[in-house]
């Protein structure tokens, strides 16, 4: 597992307006929202994934059951989902049209080979590190997407 430099992670952070959360919960108290809402709050789109939520709204917009119902482009796919199951969502991250700039692994989630299936399609990933963490650290609990 290779890890960007914090320059590298800035610039992913700084330019990722849209993410897409696989993984996206409901419940305050979880990473899979409070993390995705943090990063609402300081301007990026997030667009929420969980099949057991479809027809529920979080951050402004519809929840999908999939990334193949993931309306438009996206540039991150921030992955809240056990390292075991990440093969399982390889072929449709590759699916996407078109795909993302670079898909996130959250802290304590880690797939050697889906990570290298998708780094050999061309998508920059990220593992075992959380977005929220390193926005703070990196661009300021102050800095807003695009501003």
């Amino acid at each position: 597992m290779t890890t960007p430099s914090p320059e590298r992670l800035r610039a992913i952070l700084a330019g990722s307006p849209t993410i897409a959360v696989l993984g996206a919960h409901d419940e305050p108290a979880r990473a899979a929202f409070y993390v995705p809402d943090y990063l609402h709050d300081h301007g990026y789109r997030i667009l929420p994934i969980n099949p057991t939520l479809v027809g529920r709204r979080l951050w402004g917009e519809p929840v999908v059951a999939s990334l193949a119902e993931v309306p438009g482009p996206v540039d991150l796919v921030d992955v809240f989902r056990r390292s075991e199951w990440l093969m399982d969502h390889v072929p449709e991250i590759l699916a996407m049209r078109p795909h993302p700039k670079v898909v996130w692994f959250q802290l304590g989630v880690r797939s050697p080979a889906a990570a290298a299936a998708l780094r050999a399609a061309g998508i920059e990933v990220v593992e075992d590190r959380c977005t929220l963490a390193d926005h703070r650290r990196l661009l300021g609990a102050g800095h807003r997407i695009g501003g």
